[in-house]
This record gives C-alpha cells, sequence and structure tokens, in this order.
C-alpha cells in the first residue's frame, strides 16, 4: 500500500510539473529561447571550472568542502559537519542527521569501524582542505547495512601528484583551561604505490556542570550539583598504502591505533531543605574521581577488481577496544564531615569486532546490476566488581552492584540491487536479508537471553531530472536497528549518588519503515521525510519516594511516527556577503505506556541555521554562523529552547601554504541543555547540562611537500563519477 501511495505521487508529480514546463516554453519567443540557450552554454563553462558547492547524488544532499568558502574558518571536519545542512554535532562530538538519527560514517564510501571516541579523534585530525566532499544520506537503500538509518558518506583528497606532501594541523580551544589538538599527515605517491601516515596528540582540560532541582514526595525540596573536570590525553597513528597492481587491480591496506587516558574530578552537592526551603534537611558532599583508559588497535583491508562493466570488491575490517576505569564514590556529611558511604568500581570491558564483506557489480547498457554478502562478528565482554567501605573500616565485596556481562552477536546478511537509468528518470530497488543471531548472558545473575531472527527489508527509490537546474527523488526504505551493548547492559552507571542508569538485556530490535521526496532547484535542496518506527528503544525514569533514588531504565515503546520537512539555500547578497540558511521542521509522535497509563503527546519543533560568510579585502574570511533550536521534548520531558553564535577569521599566508584562523564559539554561552519533567503528580523535576562549549580557538595549519606534476587517473568507480 505505502509503495502505490509514493508511486502515484511521484507520477502526479512528474504529470503536473511536465504540463507546467511545456507552457512556459510555448509563452518564450524564440530569439529569448535563443538568448536562453547562450547563456546556458556560458554557464555550462562556468560550472565546469566552479562546480556548485550544493547537489544532490541520487537523492542525497552532497556538499562540496576543499575550496568552500562556507568553510573556510572551520578548524577540523567535525567543525564543517556543525554547518553542514542535515547534519547536527552536539556538545560532546556526537554526530546526528535527520533530528536524533546517529549516522554511519563512511570514508570514501566505505564502512571503517572505529569506536566513537576513535572516530572523534579521527574527524579532529582532517582539515578541510583534506576532504573533497560530504553526502549526506538520511534514506539509505538496501545496499548498506540495515542498522545505517543515515549516512555520512566523506569523500577524502586523492594525492594524485607525484612525490611527497604532508601538512601539519593545530588547535588551541580556551576557556577556563585550555585544549590542545595536533595532527600531523603526510603521503608519498609513487604512481603505483601511495603510502600514507597520520599521527595525531591530543591534550587538556575540559568542564562540564550538572544542576537539578527536585520536590520529594514529602515535598522537601532537592538541589544537585555537579562540576567535573576532564583531563585528557590522545594519541592516534594511522598508516597505510595503497597498491595500483595495474589498470584493474588495486589492494589497500590501513593500521591503526588510538590510545586515551582520562583522569576525571567531579564533585558535587545534594542539599536538600522543606517546602519553603527555610530550613535544611540534608546537605551532602561527594567526591568521585575516576581513571579511564581506552586502547583501540584497528586493521582495514580492501581490494577491487574492475574490467569493463564488471567490478568485484572485498573490505575487511577488524577492531579490538579494551576499557579500563576505575571509580570511588565519597559521600560525607557538609556540615560535620562525617564520612556517610564510600565504594570503589573497578571496570574491564573489551570488545573484539570481525567484519567481511564482497560485492560485485555488473553494467549493461544503462542498468546496473549489484550483489553483495556480508558476515560480521562481534563478542563484548564486560566485567565490574563494586567494593563498599564496612563499618570496620574495611572493603567488602558488594555482590548486588558488581555483574559479569557478556554479549555475542553474529550477523549474516545479502543484498540484491537493481538501477535502471530510461531517459532522465532513474530507478533503483534492492531487497536485503540480515541473520541475527545474538546472545546476551548476565552471569552474576544467571540470566540469559538468546535471538535468532531473519528479516527481509526492500528499498525503493526514484529521480528525475528535469533540466540542470531541477530535479526530484523519492525514495522508501525500511531500516533495523539493533541495541548497543550499552542498552543491553545491566550495569549501574553513576551521575550522582542517587542518580544512575542500568541497561535492559531483553530489549528488542526497532524497525523503522519511511518514505523520502527531495526536490532541488538550482542550490536550493528540500526534502520531506514521513514514517513509523516500531518497539522504539529509549530510556525512561523511576524515581523512588522512599529512597529517593531515581533510575534511568530502558525499555521498547509500541511505535512513534515521525515527520522531517527541511530546506536549506544560499543566498548572495552582495560580492562578498554570502548566506547559507536552514530551516527544518520536525514532528514526532510517541504511544509512550508509562507507569500503567499511556502518553501519547505530538511534538512539533523547528531549528534555524544561518551561515554568513564575508569576503574581506586583503583575503580575510569572517564566518558567523548562528543556530538557534526551539521548544521540543517528547511524552514525558521537555526541552527548553536554545541558540549559539560562533565567529570566526581567517587568512592565507606564504602563498596560501599558512593558514590561520580564530574564532569564538558559543559566543554568548548559551548553548546548556534545559530539561524539565511534564507530569508534575508523577514527579516534579528538572535539570540542567551545560559543556565549556564557550571557547576562544585558534588554529594553525602549514602544507609542505615536493609533488611535480599530476598522474593520470584511469580508473574511478561509478559513485566517483556520479559524485564530481
Amino acid at each position: 500500500m505505502i509503495i502505490k501511495l509514493w508511486l502515484l505521487l511521484f507520477l502526479l508529480f512528474l504529470s503536473v510539473f511536465g504540463k507546467a514546463q511545456e507552457m512556459v516554453k510555448r509563452k518564450v519567443p524564440d530569439s529569448l529561447a535563443q538568448a536562453t540557450s547562450s547563456t546556458t552554454n556560458i554557464s555550462e563553462v562556468i560550472l565546469q571550472s566552479a562546480p556548485r558547492k550544493m547537489k544532490l547524488n541520487d537523492g542525497n544532499l552532497v556538499v562540496s568542502v576543499a575550496g568552500n568558502r562556507d568553510f573556510k574558518t572551520s578548524t577540523h571536519l567535525l567543525d564543517v559537519l556543525r554547518k553542514t545542512p542535515g547534519v547536527t554535532v552536539d556538545q560532546e562530538d556526537g554526530i546526528f542527521i535527520g533530528g536524533r538519527i546517529a549516522p554511519a560514517v563512511l570514508i570514501d564510501g566505505k564502512p571503517v569501524v572505529m569506536s566513537n571516541q576513535e572516530l572523534q579523534a579521527y574527524l579532529r585530525s582532517l582539515s578541510p582542505d583534506m576532504v573533497e566532499s560530504v553526502e549526506v544520506n538520511t534514506n539509505p537503500s538496501s545496499k548498506y547495512d540495515a542498522e545505517f538509518k543515515g549516512i555520512i558518506d566523506i569523500k577524502l583528497k586523492k594525492n594524485t601528484s607525484l612525490g611527497w606532501k604532508a601538512s601539519y594541523n593545530g588547535n588551541v580551544y580556551i576557556n577556563k583551561f585550555n585544549y590542545r589538538e595536533n595532527a600531523f599527515n603526510t603521503s608519498y605517491h609513487t604512481g603505483k604505490v601511495t603510502y600514507s601516515l597520520q599521527a595525531g596528540y591530543n591534550e587538556g582540560i575540559s568542564t562540564y556542570r550538572y544542576q537539578a532541582l527536585q520536590r520529594l514526595a514529602n515535598t522537601n525540596m532537592m538541589r544537585t550539583h555537579t562540576y567535573q573536570e576532564d583531563f585528557g590525553k590522545v594519541y592516534s597513528i594511522q598508516t597505510g598504502a595503497d597498491f595500483r597492481l595495474n589498470d584493474k587491480n588495486r589492494l589497500g591496506i590501513n593500521l591503526r591505533g588510538n590510545f586515551r587516558n582520562n583522569d576525571r574530578s567531579r564533585n558535587g552537592s545534594l542539599f536538600t531543605t522543606d517546602q519553603n526551603e527555610t530550613q535544611t534537611v540534608l546537605n551532602t558532599a561527594s567526591e568521585n574521581p575516576t581513571r579511564y583508559s581506552q586502547y583501540n588497535y584497528g586493521i582495514t583491508t580492501d581490494y577491487s577488481f574492475q574490467n569493463k562493466g564488471f567490478k568485484l570488491s572485498f573490505l575487511g575490517n577488524y577492531l579490538s577496544v579494551k576499557n579500563k576505569q576505575k571509580d570511588d564514590f565519597i559521600n560525607r556529611d557538609q556540615a560535620v564531615t562525617n564520612l556517610l558511604s564510600y565504594w570503589k568500581s573497578d571496570l574491564i570491558n573489551k570488545i573484539n569486532i570481525y567484519t567481511a564483506q564482497i560485492d560485485v557489480s555488473q553494467k549493461i547498457d544503462h542498468a546496473d546490476l549489484e550483489a553483495g554478502v556480508k558476515y560480521s562478528s562481534s563478542d563484548t565482554q564486560n566485567n565490574i566488581r563494586y567494593d563498599t567501605l564496612s563499618a570496620g573500616s574495611q572493603f567488602v565485596f558488594d555482590p548486588a552492584r558488581s555483574n559479569v556481562f557478556s554479549y555475542k552477536e553474529k550477523i549474516w546478511a545479502g543484498y540484491l540491487a537493481y538501477r535502471q537509468k530510461m531517459g532522465n528518470l532513474q530507478i533503483n530497488a534492492g531487497l536485503r536479508f540480515e541473520n541475527t543471531n545474538s546472545i546476551s548472558n548476565a552471569i552474576t545473575v544467571d540470566s540469559v537471553v538468546a535471538r535468532n531472527y531473519l528479516k527481509w527489508l526492500p528499498s525503493l527509490s526514484a529521480n528525475y531530472t528535469f533540466n540542470k537546474s531541477s530535479e526530484f527523488s523519492l525514495s522508501y526504505s525500511r531500516k533495523i536497528t539493533r541495541p548497543v551493548f550499552s542498552q543491553l547492559n545491566p550495569f549501574r552507571f553513576y551521575f550522582s549518588p542517587l542518580n544512575y542508569w542500568i541497561g535492559n538485556p531483553y530489549l528488542l530490535p526497532s524497525f523503522t519503515s519511511q518514505i523520502k521526496a527531495t526536490y532541488r532547484y538550482k542550490n536550493w535542496i528540500t526534502s520531506f521525510t514521513v514514517g513509523k518506527e516500531k518497539d522504539v528503544m529509549t530510556r525512561y525514569p523511576l524515581y523512588n519516594p522512599e529512597t529517593n533514588v531515581l533510575e534511568y531504565l530502558g525499555t521498547n515503546l509500541p511505535y512513534r511516527n515521525f515527520a522531517v520537512l527541511e530546506t536549506s539555500f544560499p543566498i548572495r547578497i552582495t560580492k562578498w556577503w554570502n548566506v547559507t540558511s536552514q530551516i527544518t521542521g520536525y514532528y514526532n509522535y510517541e504511544f509512550r505506556p508509562y507507569l500503567d497509563e499511556v502518553f501519547a503527546l505530538k511534538i512539533y519543533n523547528y531549528e534555524v541555521r544561518l551561515n554568513q560568510v564575508f569576503s574581506l579585502p586583503k583575503g580575510f574570511t569572517v564566518n558567523v554562523f548562528a543556530n538557534y533550536e526551539s521548544k521540543t521534548g517528547n511524552s514525558l520531558y521537555i526541552i527548553k529552547p536554545r541558540y549559539t553564535i560562533d565567529v570566526s577569521v581567517q587568512k592565507s599566508w606564504l602563498d596560501h601554504k599558512l593558514n590561520t584562523k580564530l574564532g569564538f564559539n558559543n559566543l554568548l554561552d548559551s548553548y546548556e541543555q534545559r530539561l524539565e519533567f511534564r507530569h508534575k503528580q508523577i514527579m516534579d523535576n528538572r535539570f540542567t547540562h551545560w559543556w565549556d562549549s564557550s571557547r576562544l580557538v585558534f588554529s594553525l595549519s602549514y602544507t609542505m611537500g615536493s609533488s611535480k606534476y599530476q598522474v593520470k587517473e584511469t580508473q574511478k568507480t561509478e559513485e566517483e563519477n556520479r559524485t564530481r
């Protein structure tokens, strides 16, 4: 029914738009048509020398990065993504598209398995000049993993120059403390082999504050304050080689490591008064020092064979992650400094992930037939031990909070995709299957959950190009989202002595069906997405009025309906002043059972972005970026409005080899997140998260090398040809 509906809409749109174009053509005199034709020819020459900053590829937004004035003042790729239409980067460098979808990040069309921390460090090591383009895909086809509800594909600039190239990029962020980033990138191209090396070192202190106000069940008022300083060091290294064995065969290998150490000090207080806030009932001070380390090792190999219209490729990934964390939780009576409680935790987490996939494609006239198979295996082991200080001043093993948990998952997947071009119309169809076999084992509490299920996931899209200025795309897909390890892990992770969250090993995967329509007129791009998600994974608060403990637990909601309307367009106000605007509207309807009641609210909200670029005399570029988010939330919480303004200036020196940037992010320190529980009869609670994102930023990058001339590229993939 859904497929028939969107096909009817698509045919109706083509019919109406086609008639409108015919009417316009009939009213245009021959002389004007000739003038228009001449102008079009001149425009084609201009476009070849200066490509559009934004375009569509199969209905997906593609934004050029290197050489784009909108990103001249950006310090690294994460900063570029913050200004990319349709992409949001939060205060903790989490990346989201289409609302709150965490996308998969592909490098040159290939999924590279990285931990979140390693990915953030890698994106910070990429300067804008190293990236050719970014493609934002909010409705991936069946060709991609079904868990990819969204994709950001980063196309790196190829070193086609013989010889050696190198660059250094350094950034300093200054707030109460400062944080420093250093990245060194070098490559050597012989014509047959390209060798590359990337190394990074980041160090500094970041701060975070949490405040909460809660009216307790006995009408007392409790205020929670938390202040955190996090001193971190991150070392990263990545090296690889890309071998062109001949015109048909290529082989690549990449080795990398990422090492992180953090010493965190977290101090807080629980201050409780009577309902009139005149008499102190309780005043507790807490200390939570933490020592954390993470060690990542990864290997990626890829091979491709291409002969005329046939292509075969193999991609293999291995990732090993080891996390260690030691915490102390010390609680004292603030008035008399007596020790109230003291416990310790010791966490060891090990993750091993293997993936291997083979893809083949055959071009037949104007059609492409693709097929592929993928196997992935992940094994996660967690062991957390709690020890509590007893009355005898001895630390005693705490079995109630300690746990050993393992999770193993194996996925077999395959797909078949067909693409046919018929004049200005292109049809894409695909079908994917994924068989998931998982076992979660909470060893300490003797709880085993085993699942084995097979799902078929179709996709279909149509793209119609009216002319060089306008095109339309309509697509449908069905996706599966499996719970990640942190959602399944039944361990306690504390925010404060009375506030923690726990994973749920019984969570089910969710399924999303959605339709997306996209229309482009020149550089004006508008998209509309509507869909439904079943078995939505979420967290909910559970308050204990006797102990005043607030837990956050995981569950599946029956369903939610959603829609996203987004438009972005550049405006050239003057020769030296360009503005890129983005307006996005969101609709969300959750059906949420909670504490023997059902809460179902329709939530509407919007987001507005303005990215202004001023090209000033003597090579200076000034950027003013503003972002406003309206009031939003879900069935349980209200999220208050917030906004941010960033200002930066850029200047190149020494024949563009030296680049300097100076800016101030979150100029007015206005991007804190404030939440309030909607239903006061259940719980009266409001809280605020604040990160030190208001920072003065200084960036310096320098490019060097001895390249002499360009090497002719003789082999390009179909995807590369379409995006150039």
